[in-house]
């Protein structure tokens, strides 16, 4: 036993080291959910005249979330050359504290011969930027990944993964040790694939085990660990699949009905809880202990209203907190499922929400954020209207928040 806590503690102390020194390297942070730790004071009021320290006009389109380390951050985008179907598919590198946008390396050059054609609620640049180490993990979906150094070098680019698109490229690169993961949930054969971070190779393959009558997806995978195993968990259509991240085995997989899934899993009181987005969606809560199929064994249970289709869940305190696509702001107990409160907001959403200091932030696509208390009451705090369109999710500095709009960065801070 004392081995076993000294192991976890040594395991919690460098997971603590490397978040320090990116403080927002992945999609949702450096734990993947969504939740600033430790807890901090952000701001809660802002317009576009007050509480904002800088706004930077991005070029090119897309909708990866920022990402930031070491006095950087980091975005994607398709930039077109003289109005034509050729789109260079590049990142973005800025300056945290003045915004300056200080380097555009065009990565991988999108053409006729691989389909443009998306979602106009897709991009050509919608999945987030990984860091680690002294890299950047660059992810197009079906148009191919990449490594490049923090000084702008492309160490790798592997395009030898295409897949046929549905509505274009969406789901976010994991990295697990030596293993950078995503979904290929594309019209066709859908499967989870592992690059080698150091060659850019493929490691592994995992094939989805069911026939679904729709088989793309868009959902960034999650990263557990349970009883001493990671498990790589991985939504798409009509199952969820957990995964050795080393080796792509299937150790336990559920069983739905729907397609189209993006939000990224959460795991909370040991518990997962998992999305089946369209067309009906349900919050599914699975316990994870299982082996094989499970679907009759090992979902705890579920609900079927008011779920997200595109926005991923936060979870705090023994809460599990939502805001649907036509906003409905919901809180539901973890443990059993019971529904705390449902309640209104209104507009359209996708971005996923943002938990710190006791406030939860919920941005919609028309660029209004409004922060809510957090905890088994609904109280609305403030609404702040940024005016700009917006899809992508909110990164955290300090107590600085960094949202990407259709046209611009911002830096929100007190």
């Amino acid at each position: 036993m004392l081995n076993k806590f000294l192991s976890l503690l040594l395991i919690s102390i460098g997971l603590a080291s490397a978040n320090a020194a990116d403080p927002w390297p992945a999609f949702r942070g450096p734990d993947g959910d969504g939740v600033v730790r430790p807890s901090r004071s952000l701001p809660v009021e802002w317009s576009p005249t007050k509480n904002i320290a800088w706004r930077t006009e991005v070029p090119g389109e897309g909708w990866s979330s920022p990402v930031i380390g070491g006095g950087k951050v980091y975005l994607t985008a398709a930039i077109a050359r003289d109005d034509s179907d050729i789109f260079d598919l590049s990142l973005l590198i800025f300056d945290v504290q003045s915004g300056q946008l200080e380097k555009t390396i065009a990565v991988m050059e999108q053409t006729d011969d691989r389909p443009a054609r998306i979602h106009k609620k897709n991009s050509h640049a919608s999945p987030t930027p990984v860091l680690a180490d002294d890299r950047i993990y660059v992810h197009f979906g079906y148009q191919g990944t990449a490594a490049i150094g923090r000084d702008g070098e492309i160490i790798w680019v592997n395009r030898e993964l295409y897949f046929n698109p549905t509505h274009g490229n969406g789901g976010s690169p994991l990295l697990v040790g030596d293993r950078l993961i995503f979904t290929c949930d594309g019209g066709k054969s859908p499967s989870i694939v592992a690059l080698e971070t150091e060659t850019g190779k493929l490691a592994w393959q995992t094939p989805r085990p069911v026939d679904a009558r729709k088989t793309f997806s868009f959902c960034t995978p999650s990263l557990i660990e349970v009883d001493g195993q990671q498990q790589v968990i991985a939504p798409g259509s009509d199952c969820v699949l957990a995964l050795d991240p080393q080796t792509g085995r299937v150790i336990w997989d559920v069983r739905y009905d729907g397609y189209s899934v993006v939000p990224k899993p959460v795991y909370h009181r040991g518990l997962v809880f998992v999305s089946t987005s369209f067309d009906n969606a349900n919050l599914l809560a699975i316990d994870p202990t299982g082996h094989g199929e499970v679907t009759e064994s090992k979902v705890q249970w579920r609900l079927d209203r008011n779920i997200p289709k595109t926005p991923s869940m936060v979870a705090h305190d023994g809460l599990i907190y939502s805001i649907s696509d036509d906003g409905i702001a919901m809180c539901v107990d973890a443990e059993s499922g019971e529904i705390v409160y449902r309640r209104r907001i209104g507009g359209g959403f996708s971005a996923s929400p943002l938990l710190a200091g006791g406030y939860l932030y919920f941005t919609s696509e028309d660029g209004e954020t409004t922060v809510v208390k957090t905890g088994r009451k609904f109280e609305e705090v403030a609404v702040n209207d940024l005016g700009e369109r917006t899809l992508a999710s909110p990164a955290v500095v300090g107590e600085a928040i960094l949202l990407r709009t259709a046209e611009a960065l911002y830096r929100i801070e007190p």
